[in-house]
Parts: structure tokens; sequence; C-alpha cells
């Protein structure tokens, strides 16, 4: 949910990292059990079981890929005709192991550090602040990996390089509304928040309605968007000039994804026809029944692409 801006160029070696990287900010997965009573899925027990396990293997696989460059965990987690949304990376999980050995090589320091986590079906949402360098800013990413059979399936990602400054005072990546945690609330709120969000987004975005902002945001309204001012006042003086800007703006949901009361929206931008437009991933927070706090990712789409998948 963001006006236009320029083309934040990303390093070559950290779009396509972004494939399979990450610090871990959940247990790791556990070993699979056979211990009567215990659930398939990596030894969880639960209502839960599969999402908690969908969500460990993800953090095991990017700490492994990323951080040691470990190409067995690749083996073990993913399957091998994976599939590829990264313009930069090919499909297969092959290149994933050369990934591997190579951005380790080259980025023995980097590191990939986990915001929040969300699992809803069979998909999983990672945002993360990407620091290749130590002491730099890095890249904000948000990834969605699909699993099918207890194995990572494919893979979409988003990610734009974090500035210098924001005009609202907040990073990219901090929680700021009560409770300040990057966990996702209670799984029995998913349903109800994953329907709120999603006709708030289409009245707000995809028919550009900003009436929208008077019934389904709060008054405490937190943004990280680092071009967009804080408060509901913000996003509707921002959104109000980008719409104006771009009248024929067309906005295309994806896939959402929800766990509790995160809920992210991937869609795809195009502010003018014939233009090949911008992956984007929103980030919204609900509390309360009101959306309360939001983080971005934009990426232009380029011209050229690895793989024949594009990037939806």
């Amino acid at each position: 949910m963001s006006p236009h801006m320029p083309a934040r160029r990303i390093l070559v070696a950290a779009l396509a990292a972004s494939a399979l990287l990450g610090a871990a900010t959940v247990p790791a997965v556990a070993s699979p059990s056979s211990a009567s009573g215990r659930h398939a899925f990596g030894g969880y027990v639960g209502d839960g079981a599969r999402l908690d396990y969908q969500k460990d293997v993800v953090v095991r696989v990017l700490k492994g890929v990323f951080e040691r460059g470990d190409t067995a965990v690749v083996d073990r987690f993913v399957r091998a005709d994976y599939i590829q949304h990264n313009p930069l990376a090919a499909d297969g999980s092959g290149p994933l192991k050369n990934l591997a050995t190579g951005v380790h090589q080259q980025f023995p320091d980097a590191r990939y550090d986990i915001k929040r986590v969300i699992s809803e079906g069979d998909l999983v949402l990672v945002h993360s602040n990407v620091v290749l360098t130590p002491g730099s800013r890095g890249s904000a990413v948000f990834d969605i990996f699909r699993f099918r059979g207890g194995k990572i399936a494919e893979h979409w990602d988003t990610g734009q390089n974090v500035p210098d400054s924001s005009v609202n005072g907040n990073d990219m990546f901090s929680t700021v509304s009560w409770p300040r945690s990057g966990q996702p609330g209670p799984r029995w709120l998913t349903d109800h928040n994953k329907r709120l969000v999603t006709r708030a987004f289409d009245r707000l975005i995809v028919d550009k309605d900003l009436s929208a902002l008077d019934v389904y945001w709060g008054s405490e309204y937190h943004q990280h968007n680092p071009g967009i001012a804080d408060g509901v006042a913000g996003v509707r003086e921002g959104l109000g000039a980008y719409f104006r800007a771009f009248p024929e703006l067309a906005v295309s949901r994806k896939r959402v994804v929800a766990e509790g009361d995160l809920v992210a929206v991937h869609s795809h931008y195009v502010s003018a026809p014939g233009e090949r437009g911008q992956a984007v991933v929103d980030l919204f927070r609900v509390r309360g029944g009101k959306i309360v706090e939001h983080w971005d990712v934009l990426q232009d789409v380029p011209a050229t692409s690895a793989n024949d998948n594009t990037m939806f």
C-alpha cells in the first residue's frame, strides 16, 4: 500500500539469495517422531502442528542455506522440482545449493534477520532484514513459500533497499502497536482478520476509495512505509496524491496469507497500462477489528527473468 517511488536497485546476490535465507526466531524444527500419539509433522502435536512444522522448516532451511552454506538442508526440506518466482533465480533445488555455496563464500558474515513469520494453509510468509555486510542497513524482504508433501515446493519474494531516513520516524521492521511483539496473535483470530483486511484492501487499494480508511482503520495507526507519514491522516494524504497522479492504477490481488492478528497481501501494482508494474507485499496488523499497523516492500518487475514463472 504505497505511493509510486523510484526503483530501489538491490544487489543481485541479495535478491537471488532471498530464495532461501534467514535467521531463526522460532524453535528449530524437531526430528520426526514415530512415538505413539505424535503428529506426523516433525513431532508436533495439536491443531497447529502442520503450520508450526512449516514455519520451523522454513527457518531451518533459511538459516542453513544463508548463514552456513548448508546444501544438505536443501536436499532434506526442498523439493527437487522447486518452483522459483524470484526473477534472478532458476527453478529447481540445484540452483539453491549453488546459491548456498556462493553466497556464503562471498558474504560470510551476512545475516537474514527474520522479524516475523506467519503460516496459513500451505503457505509461510517471512518478513526480514537482509544484511549482507555488517554495519549496512541492508534490504527489507518478504518471502512466501508454498509447501507440498511436507517440503518447500514454491517461492515468491519482494525486496527493496532500506533508506537512510523515514518521514514517519518508524523503521521498516519494528512493531509499534501494543503488544509490541513480532509474533502473530492467537490463530482463532485468523479467519476474521483475513476477511477484514481483504475487504479493506480491495476497497482502499483496488477500488481507490479513501472512505475505507474511516471504516477499517483505527485511530491509532502506525506506518512503516518510509515515504508515508504516520497515522490515518498520513496514509490518506499519501494515497490520495498517488491515486491522483496515477488515475489508471490497477492493482491485482494475488494471494493473502494470515495468522492471528497479521495479514499479508501479495499483489501486482500497475500504475499505467503497458507498464510491467511492481510486485508488492503489504502486511497489516489488526487489533479490536481495526487495522493499526502496516509494513510493506515494493520491487519493480524486471524486463527479463531467469525463470518462466513471473513474480506472481
